[in-house]
């Protein structure tokens, strides 16, 4: 057995060991009794305990140093192996083991305190997990920037004085746009309450719609929405209102972007580092596109007013142009995941300077509360009521997601770029789109993007698909022109 194939063998075992600690995640979120938290920390504490020895194994090192990859494949996996490689050499053994450990147990205590409203309740082990995640970032920044360490684990190659140029950039346009659509009539909402176990049913329909597999995946409930997964088993969640459908149902069609790239991407990288997407920004990308300029189209939404109907009856919106401008409300609301398309961004704009300053040392844990609710109300011009409107909300940080939140919006403009080229491939979609035929459109994302995998830096694996650098023009332009008609601005 040559260095190349012994080393990939050991690979395909390690990301097979990475599945089980991702199911465990999983599992967490959605049936774990509530009880078990504290356990379910020592599981994790000693799953990662085993994958970061495999990962920074003394072997792996022999083996990167004499391997000859037979392709251009092959060089990516040693490109990826040898980053993670040389990152978890840096951190020591029992500081990965504590973080899985502290993150476990903080992810519950998160939920404890969301549901009570209890910021107290949560502060003293957040103040546990950003010193875990400033000690590890130091170790990976090796006297470099921490946060840029913790960046690289989401989006490798970006910088966050580059995320910062890129918001400055954004911000304007954004800020402009959203003030001319507030002074005009916001549109009207539905009404009337809509049973959660038919909004499940409507969610699974909609994710087939949009082409996830179910027999390689299944769709439950969970706080926070989210995809967990690759290969033939990608599982997604999502949460029901009784009131609003829309959060049920665009939180599904989100998830479902994720899990269609990752069964998306070539069968023979399964179990290795290409088998999973290039970065988060590249799978926001995903998420993203088939929720808003896919599932929030003019098109997509007539034939998604048409199901509502059939399954509901009259919910308070006359004809499908109304329900297109309901679906595409901009309004006032303090949730990230809720927000419409004008506004998202700058709530991450929010969370990624005080993640930032948090991974600093800028800004202490305890002040954190504080620090949002001002920065919310210079923002966007009004107070948080509740902590779960505002520091509580996600559950990023209680399980040490820093240097995520940026890879959001970096997806918003990679899909910007996406659905560009994508128009321009597709001259029928949206007489697709009105059909409820996603096809064109995730067949083209399949065969330019997904099925790739990790073959390709995250920059290189967009520009490749959309034919042109990344810019974030084509997301403004689009956001002006969808907003600026709806709005009669």
């Amino acid at each position: 057995m040559t260095a190349f194939n012994a080393l990939m063998a050991y690979q395909r075992e390690t990301s097979a060991l990475a599945q089980i600690a991702g199911r465990l995640g999983w599992d967490q979120e959605t049936v774990m009794p509530r009880g078990a938290a504290a356990q379910r920390g020592t599981e994790m504490a000693a799953i990662q305990s085993v994958l970061h020895a495999r990962r920074s194994a003394p072997e792996v090192g022999d083996w990167l140093a004499k391997a000859e990859a037979p392709d251009a494949a092959g060089q990516a996996q040693l490109r990826e192996i040898r980053r993670a490689f040389d990152r978890a050499r840096k951190v020591p053994g029992d500081l990965a083991k504590r973080l899985a450990q502290v993150t476990s147990e903080a992810q519950g205590k998160w939920a404890a305190a969301r549901a009570e409203e209890d910021i107290a309740a949560f502060l003293p082990v957040l103040a546990e997990v950003v010193a875990l995640k400033r000690e590890e970032g130091a170790a990976l920044a090796a006297g470099g920037d921490v946060y840029d360490a913790m960046l690289d684990d989401y989006e490798p190659g970006i910088t966050a004085a580059e995320i910062a140029a890129l918001f400055n950039a954004m911000r304007p346009r954004l800020v402009e746009l959203r003030a001319a659509v507030l002074e005009k009539p916001a549109p009207a909402g539905v009404s009337g309450t809509f049973d959660a176990e038919v909004q499940m049913r409507l969610a699974r329909r909609v994710a087939q719609v949009f082409g996830y597999d179910l027999n390689r995946g299944r769709l439950d409930k969970a706080v926070h929405p989210f995809s967990s997964g690759s290969g033939s088993d990608v599982r997604i969640t999502t949460r029901t209102s009784l009131t609003d459908p829309f959060n049920c149902l665009y939180s599904t069609i989100h998830e479902t972007g994720h899990a269609a790239y990752e069964q998306g991407i070539d069968p023979a990288y399964a179990l290795t580092p290409l088998g999973q997407g290039a970065s988060m920004g590249v799978h926001e990308s995903q998420s993203r596109i088939y929720e808003n300029q896919l599932g929030r189209s003019r098109a997509f939404t007539g034939w998604l007013f048409d199901e509502m109907r059939g399954l509901f009856g009259a919910f308070g919106i006359a004809d499908a142009d109304a329900f297109y401008a309901a679906v595409n409300r901009v309004h006032k609301g303090y949730i990230r995941t809720e927000a419409d398309e004008v506004q998202y961004n700058l709530h991450i704009m929010l969370r990624f300077d005080l993640e930032r300053a948090l991974m600093a040392g800028d800004l202490l844990p305890g002040d954190l509360e504080a620090a949002w609710n001002d920065r919310f109300a210079a923002d966007f011009g009004y107070a948080v009521d509740k902590p779960s409107n505002g520091c509580l909300q996600d559950v990023h940080w209680s399980v040490g997601l820093f240097g995520y939140f940026p890879t959001y919006a970096l997806g918003n403009v990679y899909a910007g770029c996406l659905y560009q080229a994508l128009r321009a491939a597709v001259p029928g979609l949206d007489d697709q789109l009105a059909a409820g035929d996603t096809l064109g459109a995730t067949r083209w994302l399949r065969e330019n993007l997904q099925r790739h995998g990790g073959l390709h830096l995250p920059r290189e694996t967009i520009e490749r698909a959309a034919g042109a650098a990344v810019s974030e023009q084509p997301l403004l332009d689009y956001l002006e022109a969808k907003f600026g008609a709806l709005y009669r601005l």
